[in-house]
């Protein structure tokens, strides 16, 4: 995939990961349905498959979920840069798209949360901020539902809707609900069906 961006269109994909920064309730995984809209949907600089596996990815990696923000802007910036195959201007553009992906996200919510839990901490038995920290749970599972959607709802076959993706996804989410197996397992079973030619 070959995209152009220019330096206003980097600024914008900046602005636009400061803002979901802000908006990123219980970690950046809830805002990917917006990344979606604005990276596929809006702009097409990733396809469905790459937003889809750069979220893949950075779950079975280890370290901080929010890597799959990293993989999202070094997809962005290859693509700028003419896909993989494009050399080193494609990989030096790849690095680009990582770091103002990356810093969009993480600056605004961690300096917010920096000073955020400081306040909450010396104010934690009062009411309203107990209330809060409550209130907050069926948002961030609302949001946790909206990102299993918008992913699942990506693998089409034409126009009709892949409904053995949506099978793998509801046993998938019952699993994860209804039993301890780790979420490893769950990725690497979904592996081996895409190797089968089952997704």
């Amino acid at each position: 995939m070959s995209i152009t961006m220019q330096w206003h269109d980097w600024l914008a994909l900046f602005g636009q990961y400061m803002l979901l920064s802000l908006l990123s309730i219980s970690g950046a995984i809830t805002t990917v349905p917006d990344m979606h809209r604005y990276l596929v949907d809006e702009h097409h600089w990733l396809t469905a498959a790459q937003l889809n596996s750069s979220v893949a990815i950075a779950q079975a990696a280890p370290g901080p979920n929010v890597l799959f923000v990293a993989l999202m802007g070094w997809n962005v910036g290859l693509n700028a840069g003419g896909g993989i195959g494009g050399g080193l201007h494609a990989w030096l553009l790849g690095l680009f798209g990582l770091v103002v992906t990356m810093v969009g996200i993480m600056l605004p919510s961690t300096t917010l949360t920096y000073f955020a839990t400081r306040w909450g901490h010396r104010n934690r038995t009062r009411r309203e901020v107990r209330a809060f920290k409550q209130g907050m749970a069926p948002v961030v599972v609302g949001l946790l539902v909206a990102t299993g959607w918008v992913l699942a709802s990506s693998n089409h076959v034409g126009v009709a809707p892949a409904w053995h993706v949506w099978l793998i996804t509801g046993v998938a989410a019952l699993v994860v609900w209804r039993t301890r197996i780790h979420l490893l397992w769950l990725l690497g079973a979904g592996a081996a069906l895409g190797a089968m030619g089952f997704v």
